[in-house]
């Protein structure tokens, strides 16, 4: 019998969620915690894709998985996820049933312009057409029948069907997988047959594939049962949990929260939008980054994404949030904890502003988000924002880069020398009881510090909470570099900076004026937030919404 294609294989399953079971329910689950959670095994899974059937048969659901070799789900690290899943799976799957079936992958042929539907963007991927076909082979009177049903296959069929308008791939599979044995049960040959949303099946091209003397041969000789099944795809995953349609459509008592997989998520309400939150892993270096996900719940809603200072976490950005939901309702929001707020790569290694940048655009992978409407960051993350346009221009239509400067100096990398000194102090303690009261002084307005209190022990409690290791490593991103002559190369990406009137007792705004110019071919507007220092979308939310509303 044919060989498997370099262990190469599928886990495919069929789901039929039972009478009682909210739909909506079984698709939050689905998208935003089983299916992710193996998506973070990429040296198992290289997809997971949702289909829906067409054609009226029940099961109604399909999920595929591509596996990079089929002895992986034998071990502890695909065993594991079945063996501790969580109590809501487990009640949810109770209801609905599964199907699992394990296939060798045999052969596949692509047209050129083929692209797997994990690497499309969503709108390119949803609607592609599967049409699934399984055949029961007559192994009693041809022993050899599973190789003439491959040949014809590879020989005639699937060229033929290769001519049909809209034909993507084919591959031919087979059942019961290696991992399961001989004796696991019928032998079936499988073929996945996938088509653009609009294709020409039904149309002449197809009608010839199904009428000539080798097919009718095979059929009468070889074959015993065939069964065909339509499917659309609906959904692909990523590793990152990013369903907020379905979460805002449950009632607050489906509110979810797991400590493996780290995820919450949080129905909407009549005041509030859906939440999800999760994280990713960097594919680089293998560093965990929180991130939370909220706002507008459609999955086509433009994205609008902020990049934290250093010493401070996704959380600095909860005023400014709280404005832009009621503002801007049509807008779904993504924050993030900048590497270094928790933890740091093993072996450690210094943060640069290109890996940064880079961070965010694992995230966005991650979160299958092609391109973000506005990206705003301030400090440390405004030097990122500007960076991610210098290197991800197409990534991004605007950006808002806040309190920063386009280049360091030597007397700035010092200075951050000898901070980590007083961050690293006895034990560590350093940074709790010395730097964060330091710091929050030197970033804040006297105005700040004078007359909004709670403010100021909001942001010290923030900065006093940060990884010592972490601060470290990652402020060295604030070292030695220079964006200027970058920056003339930007192009399609429209750009606004901001700073408060006293940061840095005014030095920041000239800095600023200084290069703003440079930006492209035009060069960016500055605005300046009034009685506010380092971090206006802190100090004055109300302030800095009104100068980058109408940008935004």
């Amino acid at each position: 019998m044919a060989a498997a294609k370099n262990g190469q294989g599928m886990l495919y399953v069929t789901m039929q969620p039972q009478e009682g079971l909210s739909l909506d329910q079984f698709h939050e689950w689905y998208n935003n915690e089983h299916g992710p959670t193996r998506l973070r095994l990429p040296q198992i899974f290289s997809n997971g894709l949702r289909y829906q059937a067409t054609d009226g048969q029940q099961p109604h659901f399909l999920a595929a998985y591509d596996v990079t070799d089929m002895a992986h789900l034998l071990t502890p690290t695909y065993l594991d996820l079945r063996a501790n899943r969580s109590s809501r799976e487990a009640e949810t799957i109770g209801q609905v049933k599964v199907d699992r079936f394990f296939f060798d992958l045999i052969w596949t042929q692509e047209a050129p312009s083929f692209k797997p539907a994990e690497q499309c963007t969503d709108a390119e991927a949803e609607g592609r057409v599967l049409v699934a076909v399984d055949v029961s082979l007559n192994l009693t009177q041809e022993p050899d029948a599973a190789e003439k049903v491959i040949q014809w296959y590879q020989e005639e069929h699937i060229p033929i069907l290769s001519k049909i308008p809209g034909w993507l791939r084919s591959r031919v599979l087979r059942m019961p997988s290696s991992i399961e044995g001989s004796n696991a049960g019928e032998t079936k040959i499988i073929t996945l047959h996938e088509y653009a949303a609009e294709n020409g099946l039904g149309g002449p091209e197809h009608k010839a594939s199904m009428d000539t003397p080798w097919r009718t041969e095979v059929f009468n000789k070889y074959i015993t049962t065939k069964g065909r099944r339509t499917y659309s795809l609906f959904y692909v995953f990523g590793p990152a949990p990013r369903d907020l349609q379905h979460l805002a459509a449950l009632p607050a008592s489906a509110a979810f929260s797991a400590v493996s997989p780290r995820l919450t998520t949080t129905p909407g309400t009549s005041v509030d939008s859906p939440i999800i939150s999760s994280y990713i892993t960097t594919p680089h270096d293998g560093l965990i980054i929180p991130y939370q996900l909220e706002g507008n719940p459609s999955p086509s809603a433009p994205v609008i994404a902020f990049s934290n200072s250093l010493l401070t976490s996704l959380h600095m950005w909860d005023p400014l949030v709280k404005i832009l939901k009621t503002s801007r309702p049509d807008l779904r929001i993504l924050r993030y904890d900048t590497r270094g707020r928790h933890s740091i790569p093993s072996p450690p290694q210094p943060a640069t502003l290109d890996l940064l940048a880079d961070d965010l655009a694992s995230l966005l992978d991650a979160l299958r988000i092609d391109k973000l409407q506005t990206l705003v960051g301030v400090s440390m993350g405004g030097a990122t924002t500007l960076n991610f346009a210098i290197r991800h221009p197409s990534r991004l239509q605007k950006f808002v880069a806040c309190d920063f400067n386009a280049a360091s100096s030597e007397a700035n990398t010092q200075a951050w020398k000898d901070r980590i000194a007083v961050a690293e102090a006895d034990e560590g303690r350093g940074l709790k009881e010395q730097l964060a009261g330091v710091t929050v002084e030197r970033w804040f307005h006297p105005n700040t510090m004078e007359k909004k209190k709670e403010v100021v022990q909001w942001m010290t409690e923030m900065v006093a909470g940060n990884s010592v290791e972490g601060f470290r490593w990652s402020c060295q991103a604030l070292w030695g570099y220079d964006l200027r002559e970058k920056m003339r190369e930007v192009k399609g990406v429209e750009g606004l900076f901001v700073v408060g009137e006293g940061d840095g007792k005014g030095a920041l705004v000239r800095a600023m004026d200084g290069f703003r110019g440079l930006l492209g071919e035009k060069g960016g507007e500055l605005k300046v937030v009034k009685e506010a220092g380092h971090l206006p979308m802190c100090e004055c939310p109300e302030g800095f919404w009104e100068v980058v509303k109408d940008f935004i």
